[in-house]
């Protein structure tokens, strides 16, 4: 005997039908814009971390350019020269990225040449600029009473010593000649790293002199 199927039944087993690929289709399109939105995060921190990596190289050409300038001008240090980048006194109130504070006029002007020194863009589109600091109070001659400084050889690290860490304590300047005994000035050297996409980034390291 054969099964007789209403009109009505298969009217609503269509229906049924029609809703649930209808729910399958949203599924399947939600599921497409979240790999979408997982690609295109991927491809940003892939970009962020690649921007990392060329502005930690071109950044350590800043330093190197920076440690160079200071070791190649040893009788020029108890004054400012801009142009260079350099200042003789740590300016303590300057702020160099211009996230120390909510305040706009104490930030450095990185676009001044006449306070930054600014390197060639390298071939990673990178632009690198760098200012020197000697951490002193005030210009002129080197006294260590006003200065932050650094004690040569093994000398242990005295009260007046700020950011020393034990790979400095063996430091030889260039000539060749040992400090051991002496008191020494530090100077820190802050590098900005502007990307091709406007990615800035900074680096400092400290050095003694």
């Amino acid at each position: 005997m054969k099964s007789v199927v209403k009109v009505g039944e298969r009217r609503r087993q269509q229906g049924v039908a029609l809703v649930m690929a209808l729910i399958v289709l949203v599924a399947m399109t939600l599921a497409g814009l979240a790999m979408m939105r997982s690609v295109d995060t991927s491809s940003l921190i892939a970009g962020n971390l690649a921007f990392k990596q060329s502005a930690a190289i071109s950044a350590d050409a800043g330093v190197e350019a920076a440690i160079a300038w200071v070791h190649g001008n040893p009788g020029g240090l108890d004054a400012d020269a801009g142009g260079n980048g350099y200042s003789a006194s740590s300016q303590a109130a300057l702020d160099l990225t211009g996230n120390d504070t909510a305040e706009a006029n104490d930030d450095l002007d990185w676009s001044d040449k006449g306070v930054v020194a600014q390197l060639p863009v390298d071939t990673a589109g990178n632009q690198v600029s760098y200012v020197i600091h000697r951490m002193c109070d005030v210009a002129g001659e080197f006294d260590p009473a006003k200065c932050s400084t650094a004690p040569s050889g093994a000398a242990p690290i005295g009260d007046n010593s700020i950011g020393i860490l034990k790979p400095m304590l063996t430091y030889q300047p260039l000539n060749g000649n040992s400090l051991a005994g002496s008191t020494v000035a530090l100077y820190r050297i802050t590098v900005r790293v502007v990307g091709p996409r406007s990615n800035v980034s900074f680096v400092q390291a400290v050095i003694s002199q």
